[in-house]
């Protein structure tokens, strides 16, 4: 399956291990020696309607993802339950 890069930021990022929704793609980090795509980057979520900012972008390495479907990518993060982002 290709993909384009763009297309990337309709899909939503769930991790594999335990269901966990991150959010929808915002941006995606390319190493231009390469041509080839190293991060996925989900925007972090509003914090008291924006007026207190943003929580911390969620990024997530190439190498964990697993899968790219049509409306999601799976990724296995490998993270303890507790420094997972929560819902």
């Amino acid at each position: 399956m290709k993909c384009r890069v763009s297309e990337l930021r309709y899909k939503e990022i769930i991790d594999v291990a335990d269901g966990c929704r991150y959010g929808f793609v915002g941006d995606a980090e390319v190493d231009l020696e390469t041509g080839e795509v190293t991060q996925l980057i989900v925007p972090g979520r509003l914090r008291l309607f924006g007026l207190l900012g943003r929580w911390e972008d969620a990024v997530f390495p190439w190498s964990s993802v697993r899968r790219i479907g049509a409306d999601t990518i799976l990724v296995d993060r490998g993270l303890p339950r507790q420094d997972r982002r929560r819902d």
